[in-house]
């Protein structure tokens, strides 16, 4: 793209002591890379079918060990959209390992066809890492991160610069402040993600 990264992690992961293990369950949830680390170091499990929020997660997953590990390919509602037209997953029981501020409620989500039982793992911690003073355009993974920056920039820090966000949610917290424009990836996945960064610079799409 011929652009230079700059590295400025608004999130630290720290993993939540977990006393006990749930309860037997008959698939696991994840949605996210970082709750599927957090879970492979609780436990050495590798049985139960996995159900991913996207295609990220579901590699952490296998990666980490996981058979089954399927995607959704898009957000939580899309996660629950799969498990909602799964007849197989009707009454099951589903475990959610995740962080410890969901992004959603995913029980709620897939009420009357499967139960989840959210367990956190892990919290996402505020680093207060200052933003770089120089930068033309800055990638937003997640509204926690969102969040992190509107309140790391004043509004003309982010004045004639470029924000591009996963989705819709994490775009939400940069609306107050003076981004020349925030664009939102058409699905919520790094390719996604970089396709809108290289149409903001007016470059044609890069191969990722």
């Amino acid at each position: 793209m011929g652009l230079t990264p700059l590295v400025a992690p608004l999130l630290r992961i720290e993993p939540l002591a977990v006393q006990a293990l749930a309860e037997p369950h008959d698939a696991l949830v994840f949605t996210s890379p970082n709750a599927v680390a957090a879970w492979t170091a609780l436990t050495s499990d590798r049985a139960a079918p996995v159900l991913a929020v996207g295609d990220a997660t579901a590699l952490a997953a296998r990666t980490a060990g996981w058979a089954q590990a399927r995607s959704a390919s898009g957000d939580l509602k899309a996660l629950a959209a799969l498990i909602r037209a799964d007849p197989d997953l009707r009454g099951a029981r589903l475990l959610h390992p995740g962080a410890e501020i969901p992004a959603g409620d995913l029980n709620a989500l897939v009420a009357g066809h499967a139960t989840v039982q959210a367990l956190p793992v892990y919290r996402a911690v505020i680093t207060g890492a200052a933003a770089p003073q120089a930068f033309d355009a800055v990638l937003i993974h997640s509204p926690r991160a969102g969040g992190a920056l509107a309140n790391a920039l004043t509004p003309d820090q982010a004045l004639d610069r470029i924000a591009c966000a996963i989705s819709h949610a994490a775009a939400a917290p940069l609306m107050a402040l003076s981004f020349a424009r925030i664009a939102v990836a058409a699905t919520p996945d790094e390719t996604a993600l970089l396709a809108a960064l290289t149409a903001c610079l007016g470059k044609p799409p890069a191969s990722v």
